[in-house]
């Protein structure tokens, strides 16, 4: 089996969703299950050539400023976009409904090999917060449904996570495929540990909390240092490690400064390590602490939560949320209300035995765990009845599913040139259909958007950039 993965994001980025495909990569190659192809959006000074699978990257533009540490593939690097069909997939796992899905469909228009697309984030939440306007908002959101109802079969990483889709207007049917953790189960070791953790004021006997991810506003910070702040005042210690960066680190320092968590007279009880890269050095700060803070509602899945009960870590939730799924209160894990009151509760409740907490741990080890390996296993499994599906002439066809919008069409018409005369009337007829609202479309657009969306994505930056790196 010869398998294309496709994701906006890869090293030297690094995010959950980097951090799934390297993954699938890495054991589909090493388990002798597939050969694999890795297509990725190009960051300058990198070198692609380390990886045991093939990586080839396509020109990006420079978005960073949109979108903090992100480049924006170019999913029409024709040369690339050829390399990447010459390897003939037999299926195309895609990651990301923006270029990488782009890609995929003309993948699949050259080579006709099935489309996967998984749906690891709450999307619209991103958009929210990089465009203001009501409307370029709507229209992102409606193209990228559009792109992943063009797909073969679509999967999601946690019921949640669909039902999130679905709210986004996605009418078709989805799997739920579960993601692993790329750690070991079980403890690191005391004395490994006490070396990561030299120089940080941890007090033995002193509960320490831990929080791993994004340092951002909608991952819950705000609530989790305004609940510690209530603890501490009720005379509990304690120690809240904050692992990682993000756009609102400073403004939730400062938070935790005004709340007297941080830069205290004595001793902080908040500590900023920031990013941490090396998976041994996180599984031994998981192994030091008590409990796991995460109380997101914008997760879909929490692999950090599976990673903390690797290590026997057990994990405060938002009861309803998509990282609460599978967590029963006080068996493997706790779960709140999303305010302040359940969670000083429940953390005034914790602190009195913490030995009990530990055996929660210990049950989130055995009952939720999921390694890597299991997980891509399974999605294999299926990539194989996909294949037996389409040789069958089960599979629906969606090749030349087109939007009625102009957008969608524009991309689908790329797409399928080398094909064009094979296009069946009805798809014709919705070309000229489509092509006589464009002026008016285009006229709309200009009055009362454009020059809000030149400012919003730096389009005058970016043509700069492609205009220096035109080849």
């Amino acid at each position: 089996m010869k398998v294309c993965l496709l994701n906006d994001s890869f090293p030297p980025v690094i995010d959950g969703v980097a951090n799934v495909v390297m993954n699938y990569a890495d054991i589909l190659q090493k388990e002798k299950l597939a050969d694999v192809l890795v297509g990725t959006p190009r960051y300058p000074d990198t070198n692609y050539g380390e990886y045991p699978y093939t990586v080839i990257p396509y020109q990006s533009f420079d978005t960073t400023k949109i979108v903090k540490g992100y480049r924006a593939g170019n999913p029409l690097d024709i040369e690339e976009i050829a390399d990447m069909a010459a390897f003939v997939p037999d299926i195309i796992h895609t990651h990301c409904p923006v270029a990488s899905t782009v890609v995929a469909r003309m993948l699949r228009a050259k080579t006709d090999a099935p489309v996967i697309f998984t749906y690891h984030t709450k999307f619209d939440v991103d958009i929210a917060k990089a465009v203001k306007a009501k409307f370029i908002q709507k229209e992102t959101i409606r193209l990228l449904v559009n792109n992943i109802e063009a797909c073969d079969e679509v999967w999601v990483v946690s019921k949640g996570a669909g039902e999130n889709l679905k709210s986004l207007g996605y009418e078709g049917e989805y799997r739920v495929v579960n993601n692993g953790v790329d750690f070991a189960k079980g403890r690191v070791a005391v004395e490994e540990v006490k070396k990561v953790t030299k120089g940080y004021d941890l007090p033995e006997g002193i509960p320490v909390f831990l929080f791993v991810g994004r340092i951002i506003r909608y991952k819950g910070i705000p609530l989790i240092l305004n609940s510690l702040s209530k603890l501490a005042e009720s005379g509990q210690d304690f120690r809240m490690v904050f692992v990682g960066s993000g756009p609102d680190e400073e403004e939730l320092k400062n938070q935790a400064r005004t709340l007297g968590l941080l830069d205290g007279v004595e001793h902080d009880k908040c500590i900023f390590t920031g990013p941490i890269y090396d998976r041994n050095v996180l599984r031994a700060w998981n192994t030091r602490a008590d409990l796991f803070l995460f109380p997101s509602v914008y997760d879909t899945n929490g692999i950090v939560v599976r990673e903390a009960a690797a290590c026997g870590l057990p994990s405060v939730l938002i009861a309803g949320s998509c990282a609460a799924e599978g967590i029963i209160h006080g068996r493997n894990g706790y779960l709140i209300e999303e305010n302040e009151d359940s969670f000083l509760t429940l953390l005034k409740e914790v602190c009195k035995n913490m030995e009990a907490v530990h055996q929660v741990g210990q049950h989130a080890m055995d009952e939720i765990y999921i390694s890597w390996k299991d997980s891509v296993y399974e999605a294999h499994k299926r990539y194989g009845e996909i294949l037996d599906l389409k040789k069958s002439g089960k599979l629906e066809s969606r090749k030349y599913f087109i939007s009625s919008r102009f957008n969608e069409l524009s991309m689908d018409l790329i797409q399928g040139t080398e094909s064009v005369f094979h296009f069946p009337k009805r798809v014709l007829y919705e070309v000229k259909d489509n092509l006589s609202e464009i002026p008016k479309q285009i006229e709309e657009f200009q009055e009362n958007y454009l020059e809000e969306m030149m400012e919003t994505f730096h389009i005058s930056e970016i043509l700069e950039d492609i205009r220096k790196n035109r080849k």
